[in-house]
C-alpha cells in the first residue's frame, strides 16, 4: 500500500486514527501492531510471516543475550542473531545475483531463483540487527514484550522504506508517549509537504528524467538535464517519504530523527552524507566503520575501513554491479579529500566547493540510476562529450521549455531558502499572521491536488521501495 494513494488516505489511515485515538493506552501499540501488519499484507501476504519471523528472532535472542550476559554465551547469540538476520537479506535479495555472476564467471547454467523481492527488507533487518547489538552493547534494555517489540518493527509509517528507526529511538515511547493536538497538527503538516514532494514535484521530475533519457534526439547536455532531473527526482521522492513517515509517526506520539538537511547545499562529499540518508550513514558510522576501528587506525586499516563500509553501502541499495561501484565511487571521493581537503579544498571559495560537490553528485546518481553496467557506461559516454553527441538539440530544448516550472521549484525547494522565507515572513507581525492562515489552505490545497493525481493515476510508487 502506499502512502501516496487514495486507499491508503482515505480508508486505511481514517481508520487507524479512529481505532487508535478511541482506545486507551494499553491497547494502542496493539492497534498499531495489528494495523502495521495489514498494511504489510496489503502487498506482500506471504513475506508478512517472513518479517514477524525476524521480529521472533531478534525478541528471543534479545533475551538470551541478556540473560547470559558476561558469559560466553552473551556473544554466541548475539553473532547468531546477525547470521539469521544476514542470511535471511542474503538469500531473498542476493541469491539470483551471486548465481547470476557465478554462471557468468564459469560458464555453468544455475538456474536462478527468481524470488519476489520482500519490500522493505533491508530496513527491517537493520532495525531488529541495531536491536540486538544495542541490547549486547548494554545500550538497549532488552525488550520482555514481543507486541512492542514487533510494533517498534513493523511501524508502518517506516516499514517499507525507511528511515531506519533505532530501537534506542523509540525505546521509552514504546511503553509511554504522549498525544496532543500541537503533535497531531505538526504530523499532518509534516505528511502534508511530504505528499507534495512527492506527487508535485518527484514524480514530475521523474517524468522529464524518462523523457530526457529516451528522447530520440539525445544531446550532452540532455543527458546533464536527465541527470538534474535524476538525482532531484530521487531526492524528492525519498525526502518526501521520509517526511511522511516522520509526521505519521509524530501523529502517533514517536518521534522519529531527521533523514535529510538540504544536501545539495554541501561544500564536500563528506558533508553530503551527514546530510543525505542520515539513518542509512548513521547506521553503517555505529555498526561497521567504528568497530572496524573507524580512523583510529592506520592509513592502510582506515582505506580498508572505507572500502569495507562504501562496497555495503552500494551493495545494500540493490543486487547490481551499479550499486556497487556507485559506493566505491563515493569511497574514492571521500579518501581524496582525507588527503586533500584542508591542502586544496578548504581553501576554495564556495561557489567551485559547491560546484565540485554537484558534479560529483550529478554523476553518481547517473550510475545510481542506469540500467545496468552497459547502461551507466553509455549514459557517462554522454554526458562526456563520448559518444559523437551534439552539445544541443531541438529535443533538448523542448524538454527543457515543458518542465522548466518543476524544475525551477525543484532547485529552490532542494534548499533551505523557501524555509528561510517563511521563517522570516513568520517573525513580521501581520505578515505573519498571514502565513499561519494560509499554511492550512496550502496542506488543503496539497491534498487536493495529488488526489487529482492519484484519480488520473498520474503517480509512480516509491523508488525506495526496491530496496
Amino acid at each position: 500500500m502506499l502512502f501516496s494513494s487514495i486507499p491508503f488516505l482515505f480508508y486505511f489511515l481514517p481508520l487507524v486514527l479512529i481505532c487508535y485515538f478511541i482506545l486507551p493506552f494499553r491497547l494502542k501499540n496493539g492497534v498499531l501492531l495489528l494495523f502495521s501488519l495489514v498494511f504489510y499484507f496489503y502487498g506482500e501476504p506471504v513475506y508478512t510471516l517472513l518479517m514477524l519471523g525476524s521480529t521472533l528472532s531478534a525478541y528471543i535472542h534479545g533475551l538470551l543475550i541478556d540473560k547470559y550476559r558476561g558469559t560466553k554465551l552473551q556473544k554466541v547469540f548475539l553473532w547468531s542473531s546477525v547470521s539469521i538476520s544476514l542470511l535471511a537479506l542474503g538469500f531473498f535479495k542476493y541469491a539470483d545475483f551471486f548465481i547470476g555472476n557465478i554462471n557468468e564467471l564459469t560458464g555453468s547454467n544455475i538456474p536462478l531463483l527468481k524470488l519476489a523481492l520482500p519490500i522493505g527488507i533491508s530496513f527491517y533487518t537493520f532495525q531488529t540487527l541495531s536491536y540486538t547489538i544495542d541490547v549486547y552493547r548494554g545500550d538497549a534494555t532488552p525488550q520482555r514484550s514481543y507486541v512492542r517489540l514487533a510494533t517498534y518493527v513493523t511501524l508502518f509509517p517506516q516499514l517499507i522504506a525507511g528511515p531506519i528507526v533505532r530501537y534506542t529511538t523509540v525505546e521509552e515511547e514504546l511503553s509511554k508517549r504522549q498525544h496532543s493536538f500541537e503533535n497531531f497538527a505538526e504530523g499532518i503538516r509534516r505528511f502534508a509537504v511530504g505528499l507534495g514532494k512527492k506527487v508535485l514535484l518527484a514524480d514530475v521530475l521523474g517524468a522529464m528524467a524518462q523523457a530526457l533519457h529516451a528522447s530520440p534526439d539525445p544531446s550532452v547536455a540532455g543527458f546533464w538535464l536527465y541527470a538534474a532531473a535524476a538525482s532531484l527526482q530521487l531526492y524528492f521522492d525519498f525526502s518526501g517519504y521520509s517526511d511522511m513517515a516522520i509526521g505519521l509517526g509524530r501523529i502517533f506520539g514517536f518521534h522519529f530523527l531527521e533523514n535529510f538537511n538540504y544536501p545539495f547545499i554541501s561544500k564536500s562529499v563528506a558533508e553530503f552524507w551527514r546530510r543525505w540518508h542520515i539513518s542509512l550513514g548513521s547506521w553503517f558510522r555505529d555498526y561497521v566503520y567504528i568497530p572496524l576501528g573507524g580512523n583510529r587506525v592506520s592509513t592502510a586499516k582506515w582505506l580498508r575501513n572505507i572500502l569495507f563500509v562504501w562496497f555495503l553501502t552500494g551493495f545494500w541499495h540493490g543486487a547490481d554491479w551499479t550499486f556497487i561501484i556507485w559506493g566505491l565511487y563515493f569511497a574514492a571521493f571521500l579518501v581524496l579529500e582525507k588527503f586533500w581537503y584542508n591542502r586544496v579544498f578548504i581553501h576554495l571559495p564556495k561557489v567551485f566547493s559547491h560546484l565540485y560537490v554537484t558534479l560529483v553528485i550529478l554523476v553518481s546518481f547517473v550510475i545510481f540510476s542506469a540500467n545496468g553496467v552497459g547502461g551507466m557506461i553509455a549514459d557517462l559516454k554522454g554526458m562526456f562529450f563520448l559518444d559523437g553527441l551534439p552539445l544541443w538539440t531541438g529535443a533538448t530544448g523542448y524538454y527543457l521549455r515543458s518542465y522548466s516550472a518543476p524544475l525551477i521549484f525543484g532547485l529552490l525547494g532542494a534548499t533551505p531558502l523557501v524555509k528561510m522565507a517563511v521563517e522570516r515572513l513568520r517573525e513580521m507581525g501581520k505578515c505573519g499572521l498571514v502565513v499561519d492562515l494560509l499554511e492550512p489552505v496550502f496542506l488543503v490545497a496539497i491534498l487536493l491536488i495529488a488526489t487529482a493525481y492519484f484519480v488520473d493515476g498520474s503517480f509512480s510508487p516509491f523508488l525506495y521501495f526496491r530496496f
